[in-house]
């Protein structure tokens, strides 16, 4: 073992000792960018890209689950992604595949599809949808795979879902109208019944979320990491867990 190691291993240590347990989210999402311009500078193709990002999201759950944390979500594909050229989206879409079916074979996770299912692609769709089944037993924390997700689309599928469940139930619109407050809503969500995150991370230097959890972030605490998600390492995850510990969250003001 090098110098490096030692002094990269002690500072882990620092990092993991400034993190009170009671001060660690409940909910981490995080918004996995940087994949295309990590491969660009290697100077290599997209899919290598994509590739060696999806590579590091089982490390990723597994300093999740070392921490604590009770649910993640991992943003994958957006809505806008389905729009990309058929050669990449393609490529994209085999990748996640891939990486959906090795979580479930690991075992580790619940794994809970978020997005609007039918935007994607039949095979896509069906690989999410026995993913969830076969791990809906498993003794781990929940991971939500959010693909073809877009904020507004939530809340869009949200309301529709709501107006056919009173529909169904013979509710006039008027009756609806007087009724409706932001739990029936948040009832609809595609993360209906989960704690809203806590935090939320994006790597790659951007300072936006892109309308990720658009609705449940209403009261989360940011943290942008300069790093492209391919390397991200395990001390970038803890000084965004140290970040949030320090924090004061003032919810609504």
């Amino acid at each position: 073992m090098g110098l490096a190691d030692v002094l990269y291993g002690a500072y882990e240590r620092r990092l993991r000792a400034q993190i009170p347990p009671e001060r660690v989210p409940r909910h981490v999402g995080i918004i996995l960018d940087g994949n295309r311009r990590w491969a660009e500078a290697q100077g290599s193709t997209s899919s290598a890209g994509h590739r060696a990002g999806a590579a590091k999201i089982a490390d990723f759950l597994g300093w999740c689950d070392e921490a604590g944390v009770e649910v993640v979500t991992l943003w994958l594909l957006s809505t806008d992604n389905l729009s990309r050229p058929e050669p990449e989206l393609a490529a994209l879409v085999g990748i996640i595949e891939d990486t959906v079916v090795g979580l479930q074979e690991q075992g580790r996770w619940r794994l809970h599809p978020v997005g609007a299912l039918d935007l994607l692609p039949d095979h896509l769709a069906r690989v999410l949808k026995e993913a969830q089944e076969a791990t809906a037993q498993v003794d781990g924390s929940l991971v939500n795979v959010a693909v073809g997700y877009g904020g507004r689309r939530e809340v869009v599928d949200a309301v529709r879902s709501l107006l056919q469940e009173h529909a169904g139930q013979g509710t006039s619109l008027d009756e609806l109208a007087q009724l409706l407050d932001v739990e029936h809503i948040a009832e609809h969500l595609y993360t209906k019944g989960q704690p809203d995150p806590d935090l939320v991370i994006r790597t790659s230097g951007e300072q936006r979320l892109s309308g990720f959890l658009l609705w449940q972030s209403a009261h989360s605490e940011f943290y942008f990491c300069e790093a492209y998600w391919p390397d991200f390492r395990h001390v970038d995850f803890l000084r965004a867990m140290r970040s949030y510990a320090i924090r004061v969250r003032r919810f609504g003001s």
